[in-house]
């Protein structure tokens, strides 16, 4: 009996599919002290998926970079997500404003959410799969960027769309949108007309850090498929 066979073909898998009519760059960053995989980053076009095999108990964060440009060494920048002008992002987190998909494997269960507190670039869902327990959808499937109000607007270079929607927090920089200081607990810090926008879009995900914990989903021992643009038909 082959144990590297048994054990890989019981690990958790996680595969990111991109719906968009464009090509996407997933990001990938892991939690401190956790292996980084597919080197942080690659290209994902329109329509291909892509599936990795998490180790038990890794934890992380997954995003989609677009508008990007590398050269055959890598090196180049994305309009949203970027990681330091890289197509491999190394362990480096994605510039804000991006949508986040967080996954942390544990013993019993897994947890798992669609994040909008480091604000918004690209429609991203949570779909797990021949697991055990809710097992829920998690997600924001709706275009935030068509209805981000002005002071959180990130525009195109040639200042036609919206390509992106910063959170609150990341727009002002105070403590009532950040949840610090004096608003440093969830009794303080409560929804403000910003993060409530942005849980009306999308009900199904993390509008600021002490949202409804109802955002964060669980299943058992079940895999993943991470998608791009989930309204595209």
């Amino acid at each position: 009996c082959d144990l590297n066979a048994v054990s890989v073909s019981s690990a958790t898998t996680i595969t990111m599919y991109n719906k968009c009519t464009h090509p996407v760059w997933p990001g990938i960053q892991p939690s401190a002290g956790q292996p980084i995989l597919a080197r942080g980053g690659f290209t994902l076009p329109p329509n291909k998926a892509h599936t990795l095999h998490l180790p038990a108990l890794w934890s992380g964060r997954f995003w989609g970079r677009h508008g990007c440009t590398f050269d055959a060494s890598g090196r180049g920048r994305c309009a949203t997500g970027d990681c330091g002008g890289n197509l491999f992002c190394s362990g480096l987190g994605g510039t804000p404003p991006a949508t986040l998909a967080e996954i942390t494997l544990g013993n019993e269960q897994d947890f798992y959410d669609v994040s909008l507190v480091d604000g918004y670039n690209l429609a991203i869902s949570i779909t797990p799969f021949k697991g055990s327990g809710k097992c829920s959808y998690a997600g924001c499937v709706s275009d935030l960027n068509m209805m981000c109000p002005v002071g959180l607007q990130v525009r195109s270079h040639d200042n036609r769309q919206v390509v992106a929607c910063k959170s609150a927090c990341s727009a002002f920089n105070s403590p009532r949108y950040c949840c610090t200081g004096n608003f440093g607990s969830p009794q303080s810090c409560k929804p403000t007309a910003y993060s409530k926008i942005f849980k009306a879009a999308c009900p199904k995900a993390y509008s600021y850090a002490y949202d409804d914990p109802t955002s964060i989903a669980t299943c058992t021992r079940g895999n993943f498929l991470v998608t791009f643009c989930p309204h595209h038909r």
